[in-house]
């Protein structure tokens, strides 16, 4: 048996914090219900969870109980102690507890270590990475109850997940619940209603968004923005079907692959097709339309190409997670000596499209294919994504297996404007898919080659990179940004041909300019505008309209700002909107 010193908290990781925070849920449910299966209890991002198998239904009056228990256990700073044990011991162990025994005899090989892990009265079947002792968990709280299938199986009995989080000092934990305050009133699908941009209609079934006018407006300003930079940068805007022949995907191995996340095949004159959940073999095809020299190389092809990927009902949310969406997709088609230039300035698009929308806290992650997938092309890929990322003084991260099944990948991360980590763009090296579709371009030396493939999506996809912009500015967008720019509201019915010919003035600038003329009092005219968090409302009264003037309410600005002329305000707009600010 094998234990640790209760008091060595401060080497402590975040991760075996959490797990063992999840062994303390676990430890508190048994005590208090004791007929509830313990199934399995992992650390996640934010925190932890437990599954468990309950005729019952947690209620929040059980959150309370089990949470006050817990703080009891932390308070005893338990140790926590590993035993590793015989397969037969820990069978005859869980012999009540079908998930454990099934975890024992499908999870763990012949010959691998079976460890238990024991804090006062509880042990768990555990592979281990856990805090010295209970006591290393000083911020505590359990948040929610959810369903979940037993190995996320629809097909399998239905348990209830307890999350949680834990950190290592009350302060950090108070920290987190105010963040999740501020998230809460930042929640992309509250403002997409308030703010009338974007609505999902069950009727028309879920993971499905309909855009609306307003919606649209900032939609096109974020795709006419990425296309500044393809046309700037040689791209050619290619258009291909939304659904193609199956045989497309066995060729590329997306149907060996990615089976489970594509919708179903139709049946057309006895062939299959399949909705496409990616471009890439549409614009390959487009490459191999015609003959190609070394001269005509690099091609690079965009398309804002609309995909669509299966998603179960219990992980759509929002923008964030859809079953239709549309990408910022491209595919550079080049020679093996032209990958280093072509990767680093499809790099420096992805940081320019970042940090033009207000993203200054960046991560970079170059993400590796898993060992068993490697071949002998993933150091000629990975080499150019560290050259890329090092010439620049970019900081990154090594994730060991994340990258696609044709090749590794640069990862984008931005963190928003209350710290949440969102994943964004992405850049892959593949020279798996010229191989699997025979692309050939004719080199200098009369010899047919197979060229290398960049994929690139820098946004990601409109939908979730609109959904993260709404919580990163809490809805308040930019005024290059906004839908509307400025609201006219006129103080009487006497100043309606006045507001009408300002916004005349102001559209002729290409300001998106709405006029108020509804009969309603100036109070709740001026609060309804603040609600729709338009960057300036512009007041226009009986003086204003003598002076040709408009008195402007600013977004955040609380202090009264004196009238201008509508030309010097014209001016003010359009600087913040040339500047992007």
């Amino acid at each position: 048996m094998v234990s640790a010193p209760a008091h060595q908290h401060d080497d402590v990781s975040l991760d075996a914090l959490r797990h063992t925070a999840a062994h303390v849920l676990a430890y508190a449910v048994q005590d208090i219900f004791p007929d509830a299966k313990p199934t399995i209890g992992p650390s996640i991002e934010n925190g932890f969870y437990y599954d468990f198998d309950r005729g019952q239904p947690f209620t929040p009056d059980d959150l309370a109980r089990l949470e006050k228990r817990m703080h009891e256990i932390v308070a005893a700073d338990y140790p926590m102690r590993g035993e590793r044990v015989t397969r037969e011991t820990a069978l005859e162990r869980y012999k009540d507890n079908p998930y454990k025994t099934e975890i024992i005899n499908r999870d763990i090989r012949e010959g691998d270590p079976i460890t238990l892990y024991t804090i006062g009265d509880f042990t768990d079947l555990c592979r281990g990475g856990h805090a010295h002792s209970t006591g290393a968990i000083q911020g505590l709280k359990l948040m929610h109850v959810a369903g979940a299938y037993w190995r996320g199986d629809e097909h399998n009995a239905m348990l209830q997940r307890i999350y949680g989080t834990a950190f290592p000092t009350q302060p950090e934990l108070d920290a987190y619940l105010l963040m999740l305050e501020e998230a809460e009133k930042r929640d992309h699908r509250k403002l997409g209603q308030q703010l009338d941009l974007f609505s999902i209609e069950e009727e028309a079934g879920g993971g499905l968004i309909f855009w609306h006018p307003k919606g649209v407006i900032v939609r096109n300003i974020i795709a006419n923005f990425i296309r500044e930079g393809t046309n700037a940068r040689g791209y050619q805007e290619v258009v291909t079907p939304h659904i193609v022949h199956e045989k497309l995907f066995e060729i590329s191995g997306h149907l060996e692959n990615y089976a489970h996340g594509m919708f179903g095949p139709l049946e057309v004159e006895g062939q299959r097709f399949r909705l496409k959940p990616m471009n890439c073999p549409g614009h390959i095809l487009i490459y191999k339309s015609a003959g190609r020299s070394y001269r005509d190389l690099p091609l690079r092809y965009a398309e804002f190409g609309t995909v669509y990927r299966f998603e179960r009902s219990g992980t759509l949310a929002g923008l964030t997670r859809v079953r239709g969406f549309t990408q910022d997709d491209a595919h550079l088609f080049c020679m093996p000596e032209q990958l280093q230039s072509e990767f680093e300035q499809t790099a420096d698009e992805a940081i320019r499209i970042v940090e033009a929308f207000g993203f200054d806290n960046i991560e970079y992650y170059l993400s590796r294919r898993p060992e068993a997938d490697r071949t002998d092309t993933d150091p000629i890929a990975e080499d150019a994504i560290r050259k890329a990322l090092d010439s620049r003084g970019l900081p990154y991260k090594v994730d060991e297996e994340g990258g696609a099944f044709y090749g590794p990948k640069l990862d984008i991360n931005v963190h928003d404007a209350i710290g949440r980590r969102w994943q964004l763009g992405t850049v892959q090296v593949d020279f798996i898919l010229p191989r699997r579709f025979d692309l050939k371009y004719r080199g200098s030396d009369g010899a047919d080659h197979a060229p290398v493939m960049i994929h690139r999506a820098l946004a990601g996809s409109l939908e979730r990179f609109f959904g993260v912009l709404i919580e990163h500015y809490g809805g308040a967008f930019p005024a290059w940004l906004s839908p509307v720019q400025a609201v006219i509201v006129p103080i009487s019915e006497h100043q309606h041909e006045y507001a009408a010919s300002v916004a005349e003035r102001l559209r002729a600038h290409g300001f998106r300019i709405h006029v108020d003329d509804d009969n309603e009092k100036m109070g709740y005219k001026i609060r309804k505008w603040k609600m729709q968090k338009v960057p300036y409302i512009l007041v226009v009264g009986r003086q204003e309209a003598a002076d040709d003037t408009v008195a402007p309410n600013e977004r955040g600005v609380e202090e009264k700002r004196p009238a201008v002329t509508v030309d010097a305000f014209a001016v003010e707009l359009r600087d913040r909107v040339s500047q992007r600010r």
